[in-house]
């Protein structure tokens, strides 16, 4: 069923253009529309919700215990951030994903499941409001950190845990009012290719406001973006250069050496997913802001005189099908870069190290006391010869 909607909403621009081009001109479109067919599949969103909850759900119980056995007040404050940031991603999983599930389910049909059209506002306002927040409590994070390694003494006598409460509360807040900005009549939620969810109008000038709604969710997010980069760049920096200043051979240094080490590597891969999941989704929002083309067009394609330009447009949909899932995969590595790769993949991967480099170290003893047992029973059988020529 699935298969043969995705047919119709794409393929049919081939049939529509049988008139007006050659043959071969229209089995070329045929082959790009099931390229563009490959894109709408049901196994995407069921992935994605699947791997998102038990991610941030070991995150969460991580997070819950951890903060019952830690009384450090820094800590604390990390852990409620992380623990944030967790249920923020599983509470985004479990409000979008069913509903993408269930149009699947219903043959594309958008209709069938929201005859109203609130569902659609309900779906935006959800994409936005955690998206939104993602970004924003992973730059509340950078700031939190940089600070304590810039000016520690400064960040232990006011960062308190209130404080971190206060801040996670007013990102919510602030965030959900301006998703509601399209419910209250500037800006606009569409349903976006194909079909399966809503997001922001990005080419509709005739809506109130909604160029300056989709242009300002762009600029947040970049924005959100360039102030973790630039925080966790100066973390990195200073970690570093208080790791050279407590270099030595005491205990102490080895352990903070592993500690930067690992926190080091933890920041660039946060940084990393951040760009690479967010980046095209906002870039090409502010293309199409300017270009005026909004990607729920995609869903009503036109009929062309170019088979080319069905095949531009195709792509297009495609494309920013891509971005979305991709910013919609922060919400599952999120807990893996912020905290389950660090708590247990790199305590695992230690261990291994010492359970490697001991065997070695053990092998080693072995094969040296072997080596030693078969010098003397060497040399002893060199002395009996020479005993015996003796006895003669």
């Amino acid at each position: 069923m699935t298969s043969d909607k995705c047919n119709f909403l794409v393929g049919s621009q081939s049939i529509m253009l049988a008139s007006n081009v050659s043959k071969s001109a229209g089995e070329e479109n045929t082959t790009g529309s099931e390229s563009a067919c490959s894109y709408v599949s049901v196994v995407f969103p069921i992935t994605m919700m699947a791997t998102g909850m038990v991610g941030n759900s070991l995150a969460l119980i991580l997070v819950y215990v951890s903060y019952r056995k830690k009384e450090n007040r820094r800590k604390k404050s990390f852990l409620l951030c992380i623990g944030s940031l967790a249920l923020t991603d599983l509470f985004g999983q479990l409000m979008t994903s069913p509903i993408v599930i269930s149009v699947y389910r219903s043959d594309l049909s958008w209709e069938r499941i929201d005859s109203s059209g609130n569902l659609c506002a309900f779906f935006g306002v959800c994409m936005t409001t955690f998206g939104l927040c993602a970004l924003f409590m992973a730059s509340a994070m950078a700031i939190e950190r940089a600070t304590a390694i810039t000016n520690p003494h400064w960040y232990s006598n006011h960062m308190k845990t209130s404080v971190t409460k206060q801040t996670l509360m007013v990102i919510w807040c602030l965030v959900l009012l301006f998703a509601l900005l399209p419910v209250a009549g500037v800006g606009k939620y569409t349903r976006q290719w194909p079909g399966t969810w809503c997001f922001i109008s990005t080419g509709d000038r005739e809506v109130p406001g909604n160029i300056f709604f989709s242009f300002t969710f762009a600029l947040l997010g970049i924005f959100s973006l360039l102030v973790t980069v630039s925080c966790n760049v100066v973390t990195i920096r200073g970690l570093i250069i208080r790791c050279k200043t407590k270099s030595g051979t005491s205990q102490a240094s080895k352990h903070w050496e592993r500690l930067t080490t690992e926190t080091v590597v933890q920041l660039l891969g946060i940084m990393c997913v951040l760009l690479v999941c967010w980046s095209p989704l906002l870039v090409l929002m502010v293309k199409m802001i300017s270009t005026q083309v909004s990607s729920h067009e995609c869903n009503s394609l036109e009929e062309s005189s170019q088979p080319s330009s069905v095949r531009d447009v195709q792509l297009d949909c495609n494309f920013f099908l891509t971005a979305i899932r991709l910013a919609s995969l922060n919400q599952i590595l999120d807990p893996w870069v912020y905290l389950l790769s660090r708590e247990i993949l790199l305590r695992k991967f230690c261990l291994v190290a010492n359970a490697v480099s001991n065997c070695s170290l053990e092998d080693q003893k072995e094969t040296q006391m072997a080596l030693d047992a078969l010098n003397k029973q060497n040399q002893g059988n060199l002395q009996k010869p020479q005993s015996n020529k003796g006895d003669l």
